[in-house]
């Protein structure tokens, strides 16, 4: 069984061990620092030096049978007995403390907002971190239980404690969720200069010894996954403020661009929106007095077909609508695009395209009145049409 040294004191990164047992490229160690995944949170990783030799640790497991930390290396690793130094990689296990820390306290405060937001699942093991909520929480609760947070931490210091409780113990213990864990319980509370806890769980993992160094903590979107459970998906720590300042800094960026303060950015936005809305109404106007321009242009031929060539294939479909009977009307854009309508009895423009792409490649198809598609050789289109016109 390896001693676990995360759990006396989640900040403290370098170590001395023995190895234990080797498989493979992996060692166990008497005791570590390292946390292996699990709860919803990512391994450690750092360095393992013995003799002058060092290895890189790139992941970390526990096997539940044996008790032992197993920690993956790069490279051979030392024979059994040796003594070694560790040292875990201090940027990754801070960023996982503070996302630990802050799936703790956020849900904490949601249950605080109603306590039917009961967690269902967490996982901590990307920097946006997910917590999925019985509940149906609104948009109005999710933006109540982060101001909730955000007051807390800038007005109270919130303290680790992290004791190892029997299981009769626990009852003395306000527990936001109940554990499954018998036995001896390892309980994560982040509690007040008072002594009173905000949060008490049931955890093995790591966290930041103050509630203070998960923050900012920001949701950033929610997600109905299923009935009754919504994910609530929030960045905390330095990773979150990494990324508020690189979306502030690409929001500046933009409002100078607009000539408008970042405020008002939304602002200026939306009427850009409008704007684009108007215009493509107005285009879509346009380009039906444009097609019923270039239907006008041209007269049909002997067999009642009107032919027309368009530089924009986006004409194609104003160009083919509005047909006397009678007429069959077909389009080819420079691209390949091209269409049939038909208002004859007994010409079905979907079936003549097709043959005419049986014949010039492509596919396509439609509705008796109208068909589209796209022919691999324009040249020869319109003879393809001709011929299946005259066959009908």
């Amino acid at each position: 069984m390896t001693r676990p040294l995360y759990h006396q004191d989640s900040a403290a990164l370098s170590f001395t061990a023995s190895v234990q047992a080797v498989s493979d490229s992996e060692v166990a160690l008497d005791a570590t620092a390292f946390y292996p995944a699990g709860g919803g949170q990512s391994a450690d990783h750092g360095m393992l030096r013995w003799d002058g030799v060092e290895a890189g640790v790139v992941d970390t497991r526990k096997d539940k049978g044996t008790g032992l930390i197993w920690h993956r290396l790069e490279g051979t690793p030392p024979a059994p007995g040796t003594q070694i130094m560790g040292e875990v990689d201090a940027a990754r296990r801070w960023r996982h403390m503070a996302r630990h820390s802050g799936e703790h306290l956020l849900a904490q405060c949601f249950v605080r907002i109603n306590p039917a937001f009961a967690v269902d699942a967490v996982n901590m093991t990307h920097p946006e971190c997910t917590l999925d909520l019985r509940g149906d929480p609104t948009e109005t609760d999710v933006r109540a239980a982060e101001t909730l947070l955000r007051e807390t931490l800038a007005r109270q210091t919130l303290t680790l404690d992290t004791p190892t409780v029997s299981e009769a113990e626990l009852v003395n213990y306000p527990l936001r969720r109940e554990t499954k864990v018998r036995g001896q319980v390892r309980l994560v509370i982040f509690k007040g200069e008072d002594g009173q806890p905000f949060d008490v769980s049931a955890c093995g993992g790591t966290h930041v010894p103050q509630a203070s160094l998960a923050a900012p903590m920001v949701v950033l979107r929610t997600e109905r996954i299923r009935g009754g459970v919504t994910r609530v998906v929030f960045m905390a720590g330095e990773e979150a403020s990494v990324y508020l300042g690189g979306i502030y800094r690409d929001s500046r960026a933009l409002a100078q661009a607009f000539s408008v303060p970042v405020e008002r950015l939304t602002e200026r936005v939306e009427a850009l929106r409008t704007d684009l809305t108007d215009s493509k109404v107005d285009a879509v106007g346009l380009r039906g007095k444009l097609a019923r321009v270039l239907v006008e242009a041209t007269s049909p031929d002997a067999q009642g077909l009107r032919w027309l060539e368009l530089d924009d294939p986006s004409l194609l479909v104003p160009v083919l609508g509005d047909l006397p009977a009678g007429e069959v009307r077909v389009a080819l854009a420079e691209d390949g695009r091209c269409g049939i309508a038909s208002a004859r009895t007994g010409v079905h423009a979907g079936e003549l395209l097709r043959a005419a792409l049986a014949v010039t490649g492509g596919k396509g198809g439609g509705r008796p009145e109208l068909a589209q598609g796209s022919t691999l050789e324009p040249g020869g289109f319109l003879a393809a049409v001709r011929a299946g016109l005259t066959s009908t």
